[in-house]
């Protein structure tokens, strides 16, 4: 830890004994959780984000899509609206946030709403979608007002919850100890290969309960999606050189993907959850006009191209081969048939 984070450790104290304070009054409870009349799944994480939340909703939308009618809610982190919001073909990541809106677009039968005011969501999907089975709750670890039926902490395999700090010293929203509310604890972006020496280590550093499923997930790409046109590509086209944009908390995985298809790689970095401004847009152009090869092209990420779309200056990027990369998890071992598990015994 540098002398910086050393310093802001009274601060970060202080943080973690508020959060403790109110976690204690649910836990003796002075603060009650609601409950609901349909299956509530929590996805969520102790950091401030950055750990793959959206592509773990999505695997879980995907195993339970043909069974159950379903719903994801989530509060529409960056958007410019309030209240309960139902997404619909007019919704873009203005009105309904980058992570709503791209659920919204891969899944036509799932039901995608926001709501600052997560119980009043749930309440008002309950009354306006039919034979609602299932409602996942989107980054509402902290969120303790709604009684969930599953709660699933993930923890980047690179920044694990059990070697980080209390923000401002760290990126953890509460002590580590919160994770004991977890029923699942999945650690995401994994190595290919993960040795049972590794799986062991983080059992034991985690201290999972003796009711918690550890599970271990991994990034795989699905090719690159050209902008201009939609089309599903294996591989770029022309590839000597790729300008990376990204407003995500952390692009290491897209980047060493990235690397195998080009002999150089221009990374461009913006904060999460990042509006790109026209002089954002203006900049990747210019990046790229500025580069001396003839084969190159620009990438970004599913979720930041939704952000994209409402840029009025994205067609000056549409002039150049222009691609994102869509991505999805994986779980090593037996850790599917985990999860599957979990989420049959939620309806027995």
């Amino acid at each position: 830890m540098n002398f910086r984070k050393i310093l802001l450790l009274p601060i970060s104290f202080l943080y973690g004994i508020i959060m403790a304070f109110r976690n204690m009054m649910f836990a003796s409870g002075f603060f009650s959780s609601k409950k609901h009349p349909v299956v509530i799944i929590a996805v969520g994480n102790l950091s401030m984000g950055g750990t793959g939340k959206t592509p773990h909703v999505e695997y879980l939308i995907y195993k339970l899509i043909n069974k159950y009618t379903i719903a994801t809610l989530s509060r529409g982190y960056g958007r410019k609206t309030r209240g309960y919001l139902m997404a619909d073909e007019k919704s873009t990541a203005n009105t309904l946030g980058d992570e709503p809106l791209q659920y919204y677009h891969k899944f036509k039968n799932i039901t995608v709403a926001v709501d600052e005011r997560r119980n009043r969501g749930v309440s008002k999907l309950i009354e306006l979608v039919k034979g609602l089975k299932i409602v996942i709750l989107d980054d509402a670890y902290q969120h303790r007002w709604i009684e969930r039926d599953l709660n699933i902490l993930l923890t980047d395999y690179h920044n694990p919850y059990h070697t980080d700090y209390i923000v401002p010293s760290g990126t953890l929203r509460e002590f580590r100890a919160g994770a004991k509310r977890a029923d699942i604890v999945i650690v995401t972006k994994s190595p290919l290969v993960l040795s049972p020496l590794v799986r062991r280590k983080f059992y034991e550093d985690i201290r999972i309960q003796p009711y918690q499923k550890l599970l271990f997930s991994k990034v795989e790409y699905d090719g690159f999606v050209d902008i201009r046109n939609q089309t599903q590509l294996q591989t770029i086209p022309v590839a000597n050189t790729i300008v990376l944009f990204t407003g995500i908390a952390n692009s290491y995985p897209l980047q060493e993907f990235l690397q195998k298809y080009c002999s150089e790689l221009v990374v461009i970095s913006f904060s999460d959850h990042h509006d790109f401004s026209d002089k954002d847009i203006l900049s990747v152009k210019n990046a790229y006009d500025n580069l001396f090869t003839k084969n190159k092209a620009i990438i970004t990420t599913e979720k930041d191209y939704q952000r994209i779309l409402i840029s009025s200056k994205k067609e000056l990027l549409m002039e150049y081969p222009f691609y994102y990369v869509p991505i999805h998890v994986t779980f090593h071992n037996n850790d599917e048939q985990e999860l599957d598990n979990a989420l049959k015994n939620l309806f027995i």
